[in-house]
């Protein structure tokens, strides 16, 4: 919401506005580099506080008089959660509909922030939003929470293009206060990041927002099938490096040597063993989108048919499959878990595979040394236990 401009503006009050960054910096100090960073600026332009894409903070200096340092602490980590979370570059990435109802956006990004700063017990001015204004669950992110969010504007936030990513008329343009360049955002993002997570191995206690976010920084999300199809393109390309010499068709060069049949070389086309985890930890669901994902890059690089073997296994292996597509698996099994059973039976069947894929949770045993050919592990869901190092490890999550 825009202010309007009062007849005698009051000077800003800096030593009250830099005290509430002090609390705030006091109470949260895994976010005061982040908050330090900030440059101040005077500004009549909102009518409370916000911030830029360049991490200037604008302060009216009305709002400033008229709220307590307690609460200017609040309004200080929430201005800065919207650079932190870059909320203005996610902003940019949404669909043209939702991206222009910018003020929209604003209140989904307040919902996101709020319940995280409410949850943690810092005080804010009463007319903050939160998801609960709403009629919304808390714990989600502003993509999620802006289809909750009315198109009609009973309520009008505005804290810049620091969150929404819209130009603000009157923010200051390039000459104006210092900017932080984008390089260096990401490394106070990346310190705020390491400061959170080492507050909580501390046992310091930080809201699930904070922690979800800062776990985003330090491990970013990569696509696990990007990674799944270079594992597996490499391990083909790898097995299928065994050339060997063949007399089952004669070398090019035999035509020139009368009487001599010269062999030539054989590529051989890798077999692929994928055994699946079908105990009571695993879910339908989760098996059937890894293993369809497994068996689609497998066509794609060309190893179908006959030379693809798919184990169902639990403590025990429940059944032995040749398929050519994913839905012709029977998942059977739901009891213990242990894959070095499918993996031994794969590696003794009558046809040993040069490539063996373990689609998995994780909650099992692992051999105690390779299994004589490559091997990949797929592990599905959140925070599965460790692998041996000598085993390619993939993380499957949803999405």
């Amino acid at each position: 919401m825009f202010a309007g401009v009062p007849a005698a503006r009051l000077a800003l009050d800096r030593t009250k506005l830099l005290a509430g960054r002090y609390r705030a910096a006091k109470l949260r100090p895994y976010l005061a580099s982040a908050m330090y960073a900030l440059s101040v600026v005077p500004s009549w332009h909102l009518s409370t506080m916000g911030v830029d894409r360049h991490w200037r903070l604008y302060a009216n200096p009305d709002f400033v008089a008229a709220h307590p340092v307690e609460e200017l602490a609040g309004v200080w980590v929430h201005e800065v959660a919207h650079l932190l979370r870059d909320h203005h570059g996610r902003a940019d990435r949404l669909r043209h509909v939702d991206r222009d109802d910018h003020l929209r956006v604003n209140l989904a990004q307040d919902c996101e922030i709020n319940d995280d700063l409410i949850a943690d017990g810092l005080p804010l001015p009463a007319s903050r939003v939160e998801p609960s204004t709403f009629g919304l669950a808390t714990g989600r992110l502003f993509e999620e929470y802006l289809a909750g969010i009315p198109h009609t504007h009973v309520l009008h936030v505005q804290c810049g293009s620091g969150a929404h990513g819209i130009p603000v008329p009157g923010e200051v343009g390039a000459d104006g206060a210092p900017a932080v360049p984008e390089v260096e955002a990401g490394a106070i993002r990346r310190t705020t990041a390491d400061a959170i997570r080492a507050h909580v191995r501390g046992r310091g206690t930080v809201p699930f927002g904070w922690r979800r976010w800062a776990d985003e920084i330090a491990e970013p999300t990569v696509d696990w099938r990007r990674l799944l199809t270079g594992a597996l393109r490499q391990a083909v390309v790898w097995a299928s490096g065994a050339a060997d010499y063949t007399y089952a068709r004669p070398g090019r060069r035999s035509a020139a040597l009368r009487g001599v049949v010269l062999p030539s070389l054989r590529r051989p086309l890798p077999r692929v063993a994928i055994v699946v985890d079908t105990s009571g930890s695993m879910g339908d669901d989760q098996l059937a989108s890894c293993l369809a994902e497994v068996t689609g890059v497998l066509r794609a690089v060309g190893i179908r048919g006959n030379r693809v073997t798919v184990l169902a296994c639990d403590a025990d292996v429940q059944a032995v499959t040749r398929v050519t597509k994913a839905d012709q698996v029977q998942l059977s099994g739901g009891g213990g878990t242990d894959m070095r059973v499918g993996i031994e039976r794969a590696r003794r069947g009558p046809e040993p595979p040069n490539v063996i894929v373990v689609l998995t949770d994780g909650l099992t045993p692992w051999p105690d040394e390779p299994a004589g050919c490559r091997l990949i592990a797929g592990l599905v869901g959140p925070n599965p236990p460790d692998t041996p190092p000598w085993i390619e490890t993939i993380h499957i999550t949803d999405g």
